[in-house]
């Protein structure tokens, strides 16, 4: 969420953002909701000048005055109450994701806080360690919000070796998503895959502003990519926890995965991500497969450098 003249966050204005944020978030959501999905007549016909909602038609249905909508939208957050968060959810069809999206900016945008910064390097705990060790049948990954891969057993290094091709250390799926030429075969699915990437960062972007290294990642990947830089215009937000991914291996061929995510309860931002096959099935043999070919060949380097040097300090 770097600020608009400044994509790499360097001189921002954190409250600023919020208040854009909650502007754009709001209108697009307006956009997406006709007035005869919200049961409201159509006035105008062709003469309206939005295709979705207006702001007095979702404060007609959130059971609020104009005025306060109008003011809500442009980002002046001051003592939203519950209920007018859950009538402007339901008015606009949120769902959970986008209205824990929707509390994440109103309480950016409330009173300042100082900046304050994540340690330039997550760590993962030596006993999470030993629990993705011990998965020897199952690829498994500790991953951050912002999707850097912070560590990963010998399978899940082997499924994921063309995300660990870049020397970039910890290799970060966004990144290889949008910025490396070989993400559209290993990921047969691309498009969806793209579409979720960008809404997880969105919500961390939502979640947490304060994050330099995310916000820098952010002006990145606006900078270099116009996949990203269009998808991240959408404001989409998801709570990716479980589903399937189809994919395509250099050695193996192709898998289809269904994944699950566990958050990691004394490390909020970090969660561990799973990915199992149906027993029996040609994806279990590419598995097996694939673990017999990484029992001989694995040279991954998971304490490479980090691409940020500075040197880590505590969150507060």
């Amino acid at each position: 969420m770097a600020g608009r003249n400044d994509p790499y966050g360097t001189n921002r204005d954190i409250r600023g953002d919020f208040r854009a944020e909650i502007r754009e978030f709001l209108g697009t959501r307006r956009a997406r909701v006709t007035p005869e999905q919200a049961g409201l007549p159509s006035y105008g016909g062709d003469r309206r000048r939005v295709s979705g909602l207006r702001r007095e038609e979702v404060a007609l249905l959130a059971g609020i005055s104009s005025e306060y909508y109008t003011r809500l939208e442009r980002g002046n957050a001051t003592g939203v109450s519950d209920s007018v968060i859950d009538g402007i959810a339901q008015a606009l069809k949120l769902d959970e994701a986008e209205r824990l999206h929707l509390l994440d900016l109103l309480r950016g945008a409330g009173p300042a806080r100082p900046p304050r910064r994540r340690p330039a390097q997550q760590r993962v705990r030596p006993a999470v360690r030993r629990v993705l060790d011990s998965m020897t049948g199952t690829p498994a990954f500790v991953m951050s919000g912002r999707l850097d891969v912070l560590a990963a057993n010998l399978l899940g290094r082997a499924l994921f070796s063309p995300v660990y091709a870049d020397p970039v250390r910890p290799p970060n799926n966004a990144r290889f998503v949008f910025l490396d030429p070989h993400a559209t075969e290993f990921f047969r699915d691309w498009d969806e895959v793209a579409n979720d990437t960008v809404a997880m960062l969105r919500a961390e972007a939502g979640r947490d502003a304060y994050d330099r290294r995310l916000t820098d990642m952010i002006g990145e990947l606006s900078t270099r990519s116009e996949e990203f830089r269009r998808r991240w215009a959408a404001h989409n937000v998801r709570i990716h926890t479980t589903g399937a991914k189809r994919l395509h291996h250099p050695v193996v061929g192709d898998l289809d995965l269904p994944f699950e995510t566990f958050p990691l309860g004394s490390d909020p931002s970090q969660f561990l991500l799973t990915y199992t096959a149906e027993p029996a099935s040609r994806s279990q043999d590419a598995l097996d497969l694939l673990a017999s070919w990484a029992a001989t060949n694995d040279t991954t380097d998971e304490s490479a450098p980090s691409a940020d040097p500075e040197t880590a300090e505590t969150a507060d």
